[in-house]
């Protein structure tokens, strides 16, 4: 009985690869429409693909060619080639702003981009650009079922360059002073992202990292500049715990406090 079946999976198979190559050669593309159409509801991802990237040229104008556009794009999408489904949904809601596929073509889009987003110590742009495409999803269909998913990958996303950025500033908080004041970069950089992404997981510890850096930098600034620098100090402890006051870095925010009133004088 095991060799029947497997038998039987062998012809299915030498059948199936036999039909594709057929349609490949075949100069009927409603035929190859209609192979892509059922290679694409076996998972037949690769296949279906391959066979829509002719017939779109060939339909050019009409309706199947709309229907083989969206069904290509959404053969990379499943196929988890994030990148060529983006520019294919691209080219669907450009080439059809108003089509019956737009709304999903455009949160496609920019999910498949979020799916694709690379690790942190990586370059971001892939990351920038799935922000972007989500929000213009949001921006033109607000009362899509999908929004609560596409605004949930945007906080993900900006979680992850809000982190990229406190690890650089985090980089240079480390860095101290060799070959200059890193410590007022580590302040610039994170600052800028907490402007940036103020709603981040990471805001307390931006925060955090900017008064412990201004700290730093008082600490080992000439005699002249103490006074001021510590006075910033006390400036950055007030405004963290006015935002936090029940952090669990209380402790180590209040001795820097205490430490920094200690070199105020009036």
């Amino acid at each position: 009985m095991r060799k029947y079946i497997l038998m039987l999976l062998t012809a299915i198979a030498v059948t199936s690869c036999g039909e594709y190559q057929k349609v490949q050669k075949s100069t009927d593309y409603d035929y190859k429409l209609d192979y892509a159409k059922r290679a694409f509801e076996q998972k037949k991802y690769v296949q279906a693909a391959t066979i829509l990237t002719d017939v779109i040229t060939v339909f050019k104008g009409t309706q199947k060619a709309e229907d083989a556009l969206y069904l290509l794009a959404l053969s990379h999408y499943e196929n988890k080639d994030y990148l060529n489904s983006g520019v294919y949904f691209k080219t669907y809601y450009n080439r059809y702003p108003k089509g019956k596929y737009t709304e999903l073509a455009r949160f496609y889009c920019g999910y498949g981009y979020y799916l694709d987003s690379p690790e942190t110590q990586l370059d971001q742009s892939g990351t920038i650009k799935a922000i972007e495409e989500l929000q213009a999803f949001l921006d033109y269909y607000p009362k899509s079922d999908k929004v609560s998913i596409a605004q949930n990958a945007i906080f993900e996303l900006q979680d992850k360059l809000t982190l990229k950025e406190f690890e650089n500033a985090q980089l240079y908080y480390n860095l101290g002073n060799y070959m200059g004041n890193n410590y007022e970069s580590a302040v610039i950089v994170a600052k800028n992202a907490i402007k940036n992404y103020p709603y981040s997981r990471y805001k307390e510890d931006l925060e955090l990292l900017v008064l412990k850096a201004r700290y730093q930098e008082a600490s080992q600034s000439v005699e002249e500049k103490k006074i001021d620098r510590f006075r910033t100090v006390v400036d950055e402890y007030y405004s963290f715990i006015n935002n936090y006051p029940d952090s669990p870095n209380r402790k180590e925010a209040d001795n820097i406090f205490k430490i920094a009133s200690s070199h105020i004088k009036d």
